[in-house]
């Protein structure tokens, strides 16, 4: 079932917001940063960011002179809003569909976009292990029209991953799965 969050919340900008910091709660943002990134006037973000505040979903802290915003993730809602917000992103169908019967995956990661909170209609997915490709290729075949999204893969050994951890940015990464063989 495919949840239109879009749908259920009217404010685009409130959407964007809820995308950003609740897909990846160790997401953190200040209003100039989000009114570029989501191509808005820093009015409508500032508008949005204080409803979130007030509702207590959001919190924030000052950075010098800049207020940084986050997700709230001590607040009754937040399992429920990140899991609808993982819903409304496709990556609940993801991980079942494509981590399973895959091979030795020791790991897998989203990265870019999705991990930053930004739906760009990607998802860069990492795994780290080895992969049968023509079975993941399959399965992403498959999950592609469903998600309504593209899934972009890449394979890594462990050496590798740390070779490209800096460039992957991992910090930001949204981990799907951990463990050899699990």
């Amino acid at each position: 079932m495919n949840v239109k969050l879009d749908s259920l919340i009217t404010s685009q900008t409130r959407v964007k917001l809820l995308l950003k910091f609740f897909l990846n709660p160790e997401s953190r943002s200040y209003l100039r940063e989000l009114a570029d990134e989501f191509g808005e006037s820093t009015n409508s973000v500032r508008v949005e960011l204080n409803r979130l505040s007030e509702a207590g979903l959001l919190t924030s802290f000052d950075e010098g002179r800049t207020k940084v915003y986050r997700a709230n993730t001590s607040h009754p809602l937040f399992p429920e809003i990140h899991s609808m917000v993982r819903k409304f992103t496709g990556i609940d169908q993801l991980i079942p569909q494509v981590l399973s019967k895959l091979g030795d995956i020791h790991s897998a990661y989203i990265v870019g976009d999705y991990a930053r909170g930004m739906d760009s209609g990607i998802i860069d997915l990492v795994l780290v292990g080895e992969a049968d490709k023509a079975y993941l290729q399959n399965l992403i075949d498959k999950v592609e029209p469903m998600l309504h999204r593209k899934v972009r893969y890449l394979t890594l050994s462990e050496d590798e991953l740390e070779r490209y951890k800096p460039a992957l940015k991992l910090e930001e990464a949204i981990e799907l799965w951990s463990g050899k063989g699990e």
